[in-house]
């Protein structure tokens, strides 16, 4: 992300890690064949992208924690 602005959040509930990463790029969506989404599904439970309030999007990645 050379030279845009983003915010990154890390989200964690007693069953869940959730990790987002907002920017100002909504026309550049993840694609499924490139190596992001390849490296995010790996360890992600779930994973997507919120689109808006224009010009932003979110990608997100959840990750189930085990229960002690």
């Amino acid at each position: 992300m050379s030279g845009r602005n983003f915010l990154l959040s890390l989200l964690v509930s007693a069953e869940v890690l959730r990790i987002e990463v907002t920017d100002t790029c909504a026309d550049a969506l993840p694609r499924h064949s490139g190596r992001g989404p390849l490296l995010v599904e790996a360890p992600a439970d779930r994973w997507g992208v919120d689109l808006g309030p224009v010009p932003r999007k979110t990608a997100w990645a959840e990750l189930d924690l085990p229960r002690p």
